[in-house]
């Protein structure tokens, strides 16, 4: 059995956690009196982390809409309230573990604040809203961890990589031309050149359309003609019958 080496390393890992989850009644004032409510949303979360001490506290905001009928259910309404909240979870830490005192922050709301009720309160004017949340915070900051090393082992990840076929982006960008769409090659089949290929065939162009243009007159012509002839011929046989 081949022996095992360790190496301590210096690294960032997790050296704190904590998760609460709460529930909070919020009172909405509507602006007229409440007949029945057809329904409530929270929108608009954002909330902030610091750590103090062994907790981390998080102060934050969101919107509760609150629709309502009202005039015994004739009319609705909806009554839109921003609420700020403070939250403070404890941290179960690993303070040996630590090295160095600048540690990291990292709390996630893991469930979005979403209504579990809202009724009319009591004195029948105002509507009470019950919210329910959840957070799980981290703390993370430099330590000392042990890793056992295998000198001869390679990262399964890099065995099938052809080392001599990867080309960086960088050079990938350098062996681009970006004038090579500007460059025209100076002859093309049968030696000619592009600009000659293009007058001669403007000019041929005009030439077939002289021609046909020629033609037409021609043709115009001889069917003037034919049409004078006709009229002569007919003029003449009128002349033979009067006589």
């Amino acid at each position: 059995m081949s022996e095992q080496h360790y190496r301590e390393i210096i690294t960032k890992a997790v050296c704190g956690k904590g998760r609460k989850y709460s529930k909070t009644t919020h009172t909405i004032c509507p602006q007229h009196k409440p007949t029945s409510i057809l329904g409530c949303w929270v929108i608009n979360h954002r909330y902030d982390a610091v750590r103090k001490g062994d907790s981390i506290q998080i102060k934050g905001t969101y919107d509760i809409n609150v629709w309502y009928s009202y005039e015994k259910n004739t009319k609705t309404d909806v009554a839109t309230n921003t609420v700020s909240y403070h939250e403070s979870i404890p941290l179960k830490m690993r303070p040996d573990e630590l090295i160095t005192d600048e540690l990291d922050v990292i709390a996630r709301s893991t469930k979005q604040p979403h209504t579990l009720e809202a009724l009319i309160a009591e004195n029948g004017t105002d509507v009470n809203v019950e919210v329910e949340k959840e957070f799980a915070a981290e703390v993370v900051g430099e330590t000392k961890v042990c890793v056992l090393v295998h000198p001869d082992k390679e990262d399964a990840h890099y065995q099938d990589v052809k080392w001599s076929e990867e080309v960086s982006d960088q050079e990938l960008k350098d062996s681009i031309d970006p004038k090579f769409l500007e460059r025209r090659p100076p002859r093309e089949f049968g030696g000619r050149k592009r600009g000659e290929r293009g007058e001669r065939g403007e000019r041929g162009e005009r030439d077939r359309f002289e021609h046909s243009e020629r033609d037409r007159f021609e043709h115009h012509d001889r069917d003037r003609d034919r049409d004078k002839d006709r009229d002569h011929q007919k003029e003449e046989k009128f002349e033979d019958k009067k006589s």
